[in-house]
């Protein structure tokens, strides 16, 4: 995984590329995990950062289903939102690795 605004287009001539959209099954439509666990725990806000954090996460995932607190810190550190709390994204992330809060516990009494 790379920025897309650190390389050159003319760069990219014979690679493969992903974007957020592309995570999506092609068939059914179906949101990625790490797409639908983004929406489930509210780790968005005004969509302009979304994009490249659910990106970051999936690469991080990708290479390490297992990270650890640092290292997903680490992996987001080139990303910045000034719309939410970062704690919902780590907590989108934390439920894909089995680290978690439970949905029904989280959303408990505020629906």
């Amino acid at each position: 995984a790379v920025p897309s605004c650190s390389l050159l287009t003319v760069d990219c001539d014979g690679s493969e590329i992903t974007t957020l959209e592309g995570l999506a099954d092609k068939e059914t439509g179906e949101l990625s995990k790490v797409q639908q666990a983004f929406l489930d725990y509210n780790a968005f806000q005004c969509g302009f950062c979304t994009p490249g954090i659910i990106m970051t996460t999936t690469a991080l995932l990708d290479k390490n289903p297992n990270p650890t607190q640092e290292e997903v810190r680490d992996a987001l550190s080139g990303n910045y939102c000034r719309c939410i709390s970062q704690y919902h994204v780590f907590e989108a992330i934390d439920s894909l690795t089995g680290r978690g809060v439970d949905l029904e516990e989280k959303w408990e009494g505020r629906r």
